[in-house]
């Protein structure tokens, strides 16, 4: 009569040291692909979300149209919108980080354009007076000001954007979206759930990265809490 398995992947248990050490080359590509496609994103969503915001705060009648959009494409599923994305980009990380961005747009022009309109209008007035020019005023006094504002949308789209890019799965583009999805069909436990608990890491670690530089860019936010 044979005894059990002497180690925990035959045993295919949930917590198993011997998955990391035998898979961590997998482990690391799939960390980086995730990385990257979240970053991409993000930054591609905040070059198109913050000229779109400074329209709106420009333009009165151009926020309406503009928030409505970026809310419609929000509410797309994501499934529906890497179908209705795959003719464009084929099954291709381009394909993700469309998606990725088009969904970064609603936080990140909501919460600039929220920052640029709390700035008191009685500080631009002051900066006009000194001859400031409008772009002048945009990138030195508004922008900063608006600065906490358009970051917190920044960390969420971040979160998110760590969480959406599982979804990616689908086309093969995942990052550790495709050991959960593999592991998933496989019911290979330890590959879930390592591969989950990492995507829960990264979330944590950028979220507080990106506190940290938002606390270094606004010092005076300290200055008036202390």
């Amino acid at each position: 009569m044979t005894g059990p398995p002497d180690d925990c992947l035959a045993r295919n248990e949930w917590i198993c040291g011997d998955y990391l050490s035998t898979r961590r080359q997998i482990l690391v590509d799939a960390v980086v692909q995730h990385l990257q496609l979240t970053s991409v994103s993000v930054l591609i969503a905040l070059a198109v979300a913050l000229p779109l915001a400074v329209l709106a705060r420009r333009f009165g009648w151009a926020a309406g149209p503009v928030l409505a959009l970026t809310t419609v494409l929000y509410t797309i599923p994501s499934l529906a919108m890497f179908s209705l994305l795959l003719p464009v980009y084929g099954l291709s990380a381009p394909l993700v980080v469309a998606g990725l961005v088009l969904y970064s747009l609603t936080l990140l022009v909501r919460n600039i354009l929220a920052g640029l309109r709390a700035v008191p209008e009685e500080t631009r007035q002051a900066a006009r007076g000194l001859g400031y020019g409008p772009i002048r005023l945009l990138l030195t006094v508004e922008l900063p000001l608006a600065l906490p504002a358009a970051m917190a949308g920044v960390r969420i789209a971040m979160v998110s954007a760590v969480s959406l890019v599982t979804v990616g799965a689908i086309v093969g583009f995942g990052g550790l979206g495709n050991l959960i999805y593999s592991g998933m069909n496989t019911y290979f436990k330890a590959q879930v759930l390592t591969a989950s608990a990492l995507c829960v890491v990264i979330a944590v670690a950028a979220d507080l990265l990106l506190l940290g530089v938002q606390r270094a860019l606004t010092p005076w936010t300290r200055a008036v809490r202390a």
